[in-house]
């Protein structure tokens, strides 16, 4: 069998993965907050975390891996996003418009990461269907003195919880006096976090041992996980901003609430994403939704090879020359395995991907298994990553000839050699290129490929 090794954020190494129960191998991962479009940072750890579960289920066998991502569905953005609807005059209670918001955010999101080429979670559970369960854990923990009530609040003693920090590598003592808490007059300590709130009648709420109110977000993950998962499962994933506060205080909830168990045995974290070098930020006009990006025409595919070129555990850049080299690269992959049956994955691809998810370095090898002319080997390698999918392909065109528009250029470049005249060439190439054609003009002779933004409607009419 393979050997996978993964970076374990808690022990800052690098390690053999052996699951609990390889009949049953168990991954969690943080899903979105559904008020509104997944933007495009959003979307990296879902190509991540797919390929880990490509990886898992090509090692283990697909009906051998369990993955949750869930939906938090009950939030204060999302109601003050139905609110700022209902006082613009849309019709039905907040408690409608709320629902009505989640089911349209969760529809968007599949659409948009399907157009990615993710495959769907095991289970997709909303923290909506989990407020018992939730409850049922808050309970457990006031009765081990882990938490307390006051003021219609439920708060988690950080203190009680001695390994409080280890995850994010920081002491109690040194976040208060490096971040901002929230001072509140129920805290018995400035680091003590919300695990239940009241909600008053503008605000949806639940029935608890504390009155009406509703869940802090960090005690979602760990009800939902213990739900589904079990007390211990094998791979806990997320983007780096959440390893501290949620992550860190998901440990301790749970393993406050199951101290015979392990929770979470491997933590897994992405970096960051950028835009060519910045941060991406609507105020400097860089921020990109994943729909933004597919309206644009940039295929999902396309974006799914940018993420793969950077290595999870490393800041990820999206530039546009990116998009272009991975559209290139994949038009020309798809012009080799069209009509090829896939055949088995590469042990190198593999290997790469067992290697701690290196993707650069399998798609360094599927380069290789390209220059070979291996076709189905690159097809069936691909497909481990979620590339050259036959239901992605659409977006190629790959059957287009752009012979007869290379020999008609040609021509008349021909033609102006004589007459001096290029106006009529410099048309044609400038009407290529707004095609999304790659022009390429030389001694030997000229040559076309399709390039980033092709569009083969655009041709008609030059010839």
């Amino acid at each position: 069998m393979v050997t996978i090794r993964l970076h374990n954020s808690r022990t800052r190494a690098k390690e053999v993965f052996a699951p609990i129960d390889a009949g049953n191998v168990r991954v969690y991962v943080c899903g979105p907050t559904v008020y509104d479009r997944a933007h495009l940072g959003n979307a990296r750890p879902v190509v991540v975390f797919d390929t880990l579960f490509r990886l898992l289920r090509h090692v283990y066998g697909p009906e051998h891996v369990t993955y949750v991502r869930n939906f938090t569905d009950v939030d204060d953005k999302i109601n003050a996003t139905a609110l700022a609807r209902k006082e613009a005059g849309a019709a039905g209670t907040l408690e409608q418009l709320i629902a009505e918001r989640t089911e349209e955010t969760i529809r968007w999101y599949h659409d948009d990461m399907d157009a990615l080429g993710a495959l769907r979670p095991t289970h997709e559970p909303r923290a909506t269907a989990y407020v018992g369960q939730m409850i049922a854990m808050i309970v457990d923990l006031i009765a081990r003195g882990h938490a307390y009530a006051k003021e219609g609040h439920v708060l988690f003693r950080v203190r009680s919880f001695a390994e409080y920090g280890r995850l994010s590598g920081r002491s109690v003592d040194d976040m208060i006096a490096g971040a901002r808490v929230e001072v509140a007059p129920f805290k018995e300590d400035p680091m003590d976090f919300v695990l239940w709130k009241p909600s008053d009648a503008s605000l949806p709420g639940w029935e608890s041992p504390w009155g009406r109110g509703r869940p802090g977000w960090h005690i979602e993950c760990s009800a939902m996980s213990l739900a589904l998962l079990g007390a211990s499962f094998d791979i806990h994933g997320g983007g780096i901003d959440l390893q501290f506060p949620h992550h860190e205080n998901e440990v301790a909830q749970s393993c406050c609430a199951h101290p015979e168990a392990d929770f979470a045995r491997v933590w897994m974290h992405n970096e960051m994403l950028q835009v060519e070098g910045k941060k991406m930020s609507k105020s400097l006009g860089n921020f990109f939704t994943v729909r933004d990006l597919l309206d644009q025409g940039i295929p999902g595919e396309v974006i799914r090879m940018v993420f793969l070129g950077t290595h999870y555990g490393k800041p990820m850049d999206w530039t546009a020359e990116k998009a272009a080299q991975a559209e290139a690269t994949l038009r020309k992959w798809r012009g080799m395995v069209a009509g090829v049956a896939p055949s088995v994955p590469s042990e190198a691809v593999v290997a790469a991907l067992a290697d701690d998810l290196n993707t650069a370095g399998a798609i360094a090898e599927l380069h290789a298994l390209a220059a070979t002319g291996d076709a189905a080997g690159l097809k069936a390698s691909a497909g481990l990553m979620g590339l050259l999918e036959d239901h992605m392909g659409g977006w190629a065109e790959a059957g287009v000839d752009l012979a007869p528009f290379a020999a008609r250029l040609a021509a008349l470049r021909a033609a102006a050699m004589e007459t001096k005249d290029f106006a009529p060439v410099d048309a044609m190439k400038a009407a290529l290129l707004a095609a999304g054609v790659e022009v390429r003009m030389s001694k030997a002779g000229v040559e076309l490929l399709p390039g980033p933004g092709f569009d083969v409607a655009k041709l008609e009419g030059l010839l």
